[in-house]
């Protein structure tokens, strides 16, 4: 009876409360509902938590890996960036997706970053970046091949993913490159969206950037950008799915890899909601990620659950 209520609960916070209550409270209760209703949480573990990637206060990552992980494993690797507008988010609240990332045989690292309004564009790339290349750095002591990196992120975090992806010199910036990422995720991200609306997140975030195109994944589009798998909910009233679609036209265009898929009656907060156990029945959001991510870091795997049968 509990979980039932914990469920209800949950439906009425998410889809009830509006995209704010959901951003700022419902990740929180979406993993606790993750690991008491869903059965990915026996086939993951943290292996680090609160591993820093810097010397900032936020900058902060966590280690999730599938069960039974050795040291010496050279699993892929998933970087997820989660949403909140450059302005809300935190590591902690996000272990239903990396039980999710884990339970399909991915290591998964989940990096904090910098926010406004103490911080502002680039300061968030910055960060990102930094996180990956940590990643590229260590993660082979921890179970993950450092060679078969990809990225993932929703919402500013998809933001974040995408423009370490196509514009090289984040990486660069953080003494790595842009080559170790084999392919993105990105879950209802902003990649379009001049100009800002005055006094929004985007615009307290990059709104100073001088021009403002430079804060634009669209303006930063390559043909030789690493694969991206864009993703968008066909009832997303937040970050409008114009923004995925505007962005696959130009890759494609430029002669590069991208694959967009939109799911029907599926909105903004529902398409990382998909992520989570009790609620995979709403899209395959995570099915068919998972599906691009194998085939951009190499060789296929099985999931966690059903290696261990």
């Amino acid at each position: 009876m509990i979980k039932v209520l914990l469920l209800i609960g949950l439906l009425v916070l998410l889809f009830g409360g509006g995209a704010k209550a959901a951003v700022s409270h419902g990740t929180k209760a979406l993993d606790l509902a993750d690991k008491l209703l869903g059965s990915g949480a026996r086939a993951a573990r943290r292996l680090l938590a609160g591993q820093p990637y810097g010397r900032g206060p936020r900058q902060l990552l966590d280690i999730w890996v599938p069960e039974g992980t050795e040291r010496g494993d050279r699993l892929p690797v998933v970087v997820f960036f989660y949403g909140g507008g450059w302005s809300s988010g935190e590591r902690e609240s996000h272990g239903f997706v990396a039980r999710a990332l884990a339970g399909e045989g991915f290591v998964a690292v989940i990096p904090d970053y910098r926010l406004t309004p103490k911080a502002h564009w680039p300061d968030f790339l910055e960060d990102a970046a930094a996180a990956v290349a940590w990643t590229r750095d260590y993660i082979g002591d921890l179970g993950g091949d450092p060679d078969r990196i990809a990225l993932m992120g929703h919402s500013a975090g998809a933001y974040n993913a995408v423009m370490l992806a196509l514009d090289p010199q984040w990486m660069r910036g953080a003494g790595s490159d842009a080559s170790v990422i084999r392919g993105v995720v990105g879950l209802a991200g902003p990649y379009d969206f001049l100009p800002f609306e005055k006094g929004g997140m985007a615009d307290k975030a990059m709104g100073k950037v001088r021009p403002p195109e430079r804060t634009q994944p669209i303006a930063q589009v390559r043909g030789d950008a690493p694969p991206l798998w864009l993703a968008s909910g066909d009832q997303d009233r937040t970050v409008r799915p114009r923004n995925s679609r505007n962005l696959a036209a130009a890759i494609e265009k430029a002669g590069g890899s991208v694959t967009l898929r939109l799911y029907p009656g599926i909105g903004h907060i529902g398409i990382v909601t998909a992520l989570a156990a009790p609620f995979r029945g709403k899209a395959p959001v995570l099915a068919d990620a998972s599906d691009f991510l194998r085939g951009v870091t190499g060789r296929r795997i099985a999931p966690a659950e059903d290696a261990a049968r």
